[in-house]
């Protein structure tokens, strides 16, 4: 036998061999997470997509498994895990759908972090561990109908009344929004003669004047709750404000989860290779099988080549991050760089399943859909592109 048919194939999940540099507990919380997502989510998931579902009992389950907060203390119901580890979690999760890692993102990034971080004592310890076990859920109230990219144009307003905030105000595009328990609320300050301070709340969504109304015209990340907030004169106590003024606060959280997300979207990329690898392998065509053809395998190749780089470099920033390095814009970078790889992987993989592409009893036009709000949210492509712009030459150019 040749060398070529003896040698050892990489895994075209792991090309590079990062499991070797994982440490043993993060090894062990990836490959727990892994058996639940192959084993208990694959098979239903495409279902809950075509059905607009997201399962009412899985907060529960996935709070059982340990996955919500992970990076959070251990007295708070976290697991004290690394920033690596959440990474992972992010990617296995994704591996089965977008929309549930997005669930996952954001009870972890944009809820449990702000309250851990800038929530008096009192509320860390009403809300973190519910949020934890996933018997209670939130929701992240930034983004509204006329000021997505630019956040800080606002129009919720909130203004002091006694010992209370009453806020004012519509949100749009709200994982969670009408599922949720609590919401994490950015408001402005009515002030005179100019725009105030821009304010965090920890706001109980069962108060007077609180409502969400779910979207249900989407084409993309249909196994997710997507919502509207109104919040119609909502009083929300002074001590439910959160420890923290100006939008570097919001942004802080957002940087949360776009680092989540920088590994989440290797799990849809690497489930859109790994099924197209196995269609060609099976696929005739003129006499031998799609996976013979030079074409094919230079798709196949590309495909591989920007997972494996965005592989490396959403460990890499996990080690960064670990060590307090993780700059918005190297979060940036890393955000918009594997969305794209994850994305182009989607899209390439749809076109190899030729006419079977697109029918959902394949994942890849699933994952192509959901990526494609994926490289909307948490920062547009051309937001992250300016970051870096900015970062190199030191202007604005938004």
């Amino acid at each position: 036998m040749s060398s070529s048919t003896t040698r050892r194939r990489a895994r075209i999940d792991d090309f590079y061999d990062l499991d070797a540099q994982l440490a043993p507990e993060e090894r062990m919380i990836r490959d727990g997470v892994r058996e639940y997502v192959r084993g208990e989510l694959l098979p239903h998931v495409g279902d809950w997509w075509s059905e607009g579902l997201f399962p009412p009992e899985l907060p529960a389950r996935l709070g059982e498994i340990g996955v919500l907060g992970v990076t959070l203390p251990e007295a708070f119901g976290g697991a004290g895990a690394s920033a690596t580890a959440y990474g992972l979690v992010a990617r296995e999760i994704e591996y089965a759908d977008s929309g549930l890692r997005s669930f996952v993102s954001v009870q972890s990034s944009l809820v449990m972090y702000p309250i851990h971080r800038w929530a008096s004592e009192a509320l860390q310890r009403s809300w973190l561990p519910r949020l934890a076990s996933g018997e209670a859920i939130g929701c992240f109230g930034l983004t509204e109908p006329d000021a997505g990219s630019d956040p800080g144009a606002m129009r919720t307003r909130c203004r002091r009344v006694g010992d209370d905030w009453v806020i004012t105000g519509v949100k749009r595009w709200i994982t969670s929004g009408s599922n949720a328990h609590v919401a994490i609320v950015w408001a402005r300050e009515e002030a005179d003669g100019g725009d105030g301070r821009i304010l965090g709340f920890v706001v109980d969504t069962d108060r007077p004047g609180f409502q969400a109304v779910d979207i249900k015209t989407k084409a993309s990340m249909r196994a997710s709750v997507t919502s509207e907030l109104y919040l119609d004169e909502v009083a929300v106590p002074e001590s439910q404000r959160l420890d923290v003024v100006g939008l570097g606060g919001a942004l802080a959280c957002l940087n949360q989860a776009r680092y989540g997300i920088a590994w989440g979207v290797l799990g849809a990329g690497f489930a859109c290779l790994e099924e197209a690898a196995a269609y060609v392998a099976d696929r005739p065509a003129f006499g031998r099988p799609l996976a013979a053809k030079q074409l094919v395998q230079s798709r196949l190749a590309d495909m591989l080549a920007d997972l494996t780089k965005g592989s490396l470099l959403a460990h890499h920033l996990g080690r960064l991050k670990e060590r307090g390095q993780d700059t918005p814009a190297r979060v940036s970078l890393a955000k918009r760089d594997n969305v794209r790889a994850a994305l182009g992987a989607a899209r390439a993989a749809r076109d190899l399943l030729g006419g079977n592409g697109i029918t959902t009893e394949y994942t890849a036009i699933r994952h192509m859909l959901n990526l494609e709000t994926v490289a909307t949210y948490e920062g547009t492509d051309a937001v992250h592109t300016l970051v870096l712009g900015r970062e190199i030459t030191g202007e604005a150019a938004f």
